[in-house]
């Protein structure tokens, strides 16, 4: 694989082309408006000049790296490349119309890829006419610092797309982990429930966000609490995930506590907003 395209300038996306650039592949970072990109570009741009200025990385490295980064806001790019990797909302109808989109503009050898975080790889594939070519690549954020790639087939998938992926995420410098379809995968399937466990314990005054936080640290070894973990991840996504849990299997040990649906109604959702179970003002 050489050419990379990225759907999706937020926060997962540009770390995602981040990382591929890094790694020497050439990408394009799709989204619907020229200022999204551009600030996206500023964001990868930063995070390696902190590289430089740490000596880890030489100026002229820098410099290469945003190089090997075009821009685009329509889908033509897909036409070329040898991967699409979707980083859009955590929306299974707007998933669904987007991979549809690119099966029509994708060249046929193309692996279709979905950076979804707990919606079944399988539901997204049978909206193309490829679903052997569809396949989970679940980044951790911040992209360019962790080193899991969740890897996730498909019902469909078949094993040369797994290991063309698998290949491409090494490549990366990740470690790729195989994990099968179902919902949440491993990783928000453990997580989630232990988050929204979590703010149950704020919600009937167990003890206060720091306090919660503060024993999951000290007590479990975490390197950030819970609550604090999920003002990063975004109590919006927190919430998306925690009801394909409960879609999903049909289990109530998943619902959302009423504090968590709460606060992403009032716009609470995090650092990203400024108000979750901290102040970010």
């Amino acid at each position: 694989m050489k050419n990379i395209v990225v759907i999706g300038a937020g926060t997962m996306g540009n770390g995602i082309a981040h990382t591929a650039a890094a790694s020497g592949f050439e990408v394009t970072l799709v989204d619907v408006a020229g200022e999204l990109l551009q600030r996206a570009l500023a964001t990868i741009a930063a995070n390696l000049q902190r590289g430089v200025d740490k000596g880890k990385m030489p100026a002229a490295e820098k410099v290469a790296v945003v190089a090997r980064i075009r821009t685009a806001t329509d889908l033509e790019a897909m036409a070329t490349a040898d991967i699409v990797i979707e980083a859009i909302s955590e929306n299974l109808a707007a998933k669904l119309d987007l991979f549809a989109k690119l099966d029509t503009v994708a060249g046929p050898e193309c692996i279709l890829a979905s950076n979804t975080s707990s919606i079944s790889i399988t539901k997204i594939a049978a909206a193309t006419k490829r679903p052997d070519k569809v396949i989970g690549m679940h980044f951790m954020n911040p992209v360019p610092v962790m080193a899991l790639v969740e890897v996730i087939r498909g019902i469909a998938t078949s094993d040369d797309t797994f290991q063309c992926v698998e290949s491409l995420a090494k490549q990366m410098g990740k470690t790729a982990i195989e994990v099968n379809d179902y919902p949440g995968f491993v990783a928000n399937r453990v997580l989630m429930p232990m988050i929204n466990e979590a703010i149950f314990a704020l919600y009937e005054g167990v003890a206060t966000a720091a306090s919660i936080d503060g024993v999951m640290k000290l007590g479990m070894n975490h390197p950030m609490g819970p609550l604090t973990l999920a003002d990063f991840i975004g109590l919006d996504v927190c919430l998306a995930i925690l009801r394909v849990l409960e879609g999903g299997f049909g289990d109530p040990k998943y619902r959302p506590c009423p504090l968590l649906v709460k606060m992403v109604d009032a716009g609470w959702l995090g650092r990203k907003s400024g108000r979750g179970f901290y102040s970010y003002a």
